[in-house]
């Protein structure tokens, strides 16, 4: 008799289809899956902290890890990857996951195709409004004697380094080295009618973290940019609620399980004038199709001390008084990549790629000028081409987004600083990113010379039109305006009735002349040299200081044969990072 052939598969329309054997306890199995992703949802939700928003494409990613993590676990538990014969049965329990993560792709792919800029050109050159009716010399308000004693002469590294050295004034309360400053926190704005930058403190390590968390951040650092003055600002209560925290106190967890469902930009760390710490939370909106046309739609204000939380139209911040103290509700980076569109597509998507006609985009870089009680984003522009000048500037204020063009031709910002370095290559400084400045209805460019230690050590007028030609630099402000307005005079017949030395901020005012001398006695921890207009200079700080005491070795000669490690006393006036002392004592 034949043997009996066993067929343990099936014919489906020709192809092989395999038997499903389902394994032991598949039900438990099914539900112990189950339960496993739900974990694994929360904690990757708690992790990962997606906006609950379909149009965020965390939240795609979100429900495919989720998705697919079910599948995983069922064939964890069903030991598939050991039993093949189970593998059907896994394949079974995943049609409905697969199903959902092509359901995900589907949507991301027609949400990215109705979000498109080739489609939708003519609506992303509309995210912002431009306007560019007025001229600059007579929009933009003209420098004056005052005005130039609060110009900024810092850049951010250049505050970051002097925030660093006010950690010091942490030693007044026994935290000096478990913290650090938060950089990337860093942010310009009017304090009181000053241009200040604030910089937030973060704990040094994680262990430093774990030892302070329950206090929290003692306080913030404050630099006027104007003076280059630096203060520890200790607060009454601490700050709780910060980007350097972790768990329930970190800010983006705080926002996203008060607010689920919103869409956040970068925080920004901002203060009232009273020194009330607030992160100032842009609500973002994608106003073209489902994933385009980026922009704020509101703030969330959280109180950084208490967690407190409350949001806020862009209609009341415009008009609200008692929110006039914020000063950046729109990202810089969103602001130019907002003009890069108006720039790009405002011709329509196919002159973008062949015409190209009135086809511009901003320059690399930015900076910012105080008007008013707000701060604007300045940024140069110039043709696609990416030649070396500039057809104009934009302004944008970063509090409602008003937003002007003046049509200036001239170099960019990286050609003055070229031209700026190029008056001082024999002193290898560098300069900062250009303020823009109106001096005498000239649109000038405005740098800080720095030397290789972040140190300010000269300054430079660079003519935007005419930045091969026009140009000067000084060791203090004063001079290089002075050296700057004859130059224009001579060069471009330009007048203006700014006295010089009305500006000159280096002079001691009457309460520095009649305070009394103080003093400072420690161990030398770091000596730095400059040359300033050729002269030589010493920079000292001690162990028991945050300031750098600064010295002309032509007043104080024993400063040449100083060394680390030896003992002094110096006796100075004033105060800040960097203090001009009158003199030092060996001990």
């Amino acid at each position: 008799m034949d043997p009996i052939k066993v067929d343990f598969s099936r014919k489906d329309g020709g192809r092989k289809t395999d038997i499903v054997v389902p394994p032991e306890r598949a039900v438990l199995k099914t539900i112990l899956s189950i339960v496993c992703t739900l974990v694994f949802a929360a904690v990757a939700f708690y992790v990962m902290l997606p906006a609950v928003n379909f149009k965020s494409y965390d939240f795609y990613i979100y429900l495919g890890l989720v998705a697919a993590s079910f599948v995983v676990f069922s064939a964890v538990f069903t030991n598939a990857l050991s039993k093949p014969e189970y593998m059907p049965y896994v394949k079974k329990q995943a049609t409905v996951p697969l199903i959902v993560i092509a359901l995900l792709v589907a949507v991301v792919g027609v949400g990215y195709v109705i979000s498109c800029q080739f489609f939708r050109a003519e609506a992303y050159s509309k995210i912002i409004t431009v306007d560019d009716s007025k001229t600059f010399a007579e929009d933009v308000e003209a420098q004056s004697a005052e005005s130039f004693k609060v110009i900024p002469k810092l850049d951010s590294d250049s505050a970051n380094q002097l925030a660093t050295r006010a950690l010091g004034d942490l030693a007044k309360i026994n935290l000096e080295s478990q913290f650090k400053v938060s950089a990337e926190n860093n942010t310009q704005i009017n304090y009181n009618g000053n241009p200040t930058r604030v910089v937030p403190l973060e704990y040094d390590t994680v262990i430093k973290w774990f030892y302070n968390t329950r206090e929290g951040l003692p306080g913030f650092i404050k630099i006027d940019m104007a003076s280059e003055k630096t203060e520890f600002v200790k607060l009454d209560k601490n700050i709780r609620y910060s980007t350097a925290e972790h768990f329930k106190y970190f800010l983006d967890r705080h926002l996203r399980f008060e607010y689920p469902t919103y869409m956040f930009g970068d925080a920004t760390f901002e203060v009232t004038d009273d020194n009330s710490p607030y992160w100032v939370c842009p609500v973002l909106d994608k106003t073209i199709g489902l994933f385009g046309g980026t922009d704020v739609k509101s703030i969330i204000l959280v109180d950084a001390i208490t967690g407190e939380c409350k949001e806020y139209s862009l209609e009341e911040i415009k008009t609200n008084a008692d929110l006039q103290w914020i000063d950046r509700v729109y990202d810089s980076d969103l602001i130019v990549e907002q003009y890069n569109y108006y720039g790009k597509y405002r011709q329509g998507f196919w002159n973008s790629i062949l015409g190209q006609k009135e086809v511009v985009t901003t320059t690399q870089g930015y900076n910012y000028i105080a008007q008013g009680d707000d701060v604007w984003m300045y940024t140069g522009v110039t043709s696609v081409t990416g030649d070396n000048s500039i057809t104009g500037f934009v302004l944008v204020n970063q509090r409602t987004k008003e937003t002007k063009y003046y049509s200036v031709t001239g170099g960019t910002e990286n050609s003055a600083q070229d031209a700026a370095q190029g008056r001082v290559k024999d002193l290898g400084y560098s300069a900062t990113f250009p303020l823009l400045l109106n001096i005498g209805g000239e649109p000038t460019y405005f740098m800080s010379l720095k030397d290789d230690s972040n140190i300010v050590q000269q300054y430079a007028l660079i003519n935007v039109r005419q930045y091969n030609n026009i140009g000067a630099t000084g060791t203090d402000l004063a001079k290089c305006l002075e050296n700057y307005l004859a130059v224009l005079e001579e060069k471009a017949g330009v007048t203006t009735d700014i006295n010089p030395d009305d500006v000159d901020t280096t002079k001691p005012s009457e309460d520095e002349d009649t305070a009394p001398a103080l003093t400072a006695e420690g161990v030398i921890a770091d000596i730095r040299t400059a040359v300033k207009g050729g002269e030589s200079y010493y920079y000292i700080k001690l162990d028991s200081n945050a300031a750098y005491f600064s010295f002309a070795a032509k007043n104080n000669e024993s400063v040449v044969i100083l060394n680390a490690g030896d003992s002094v006393k110096i006796t100075y006036k004033g105060e800040g990072a960097i203090i001009a002392a009158e003199s030092i004592e060996i001990k």
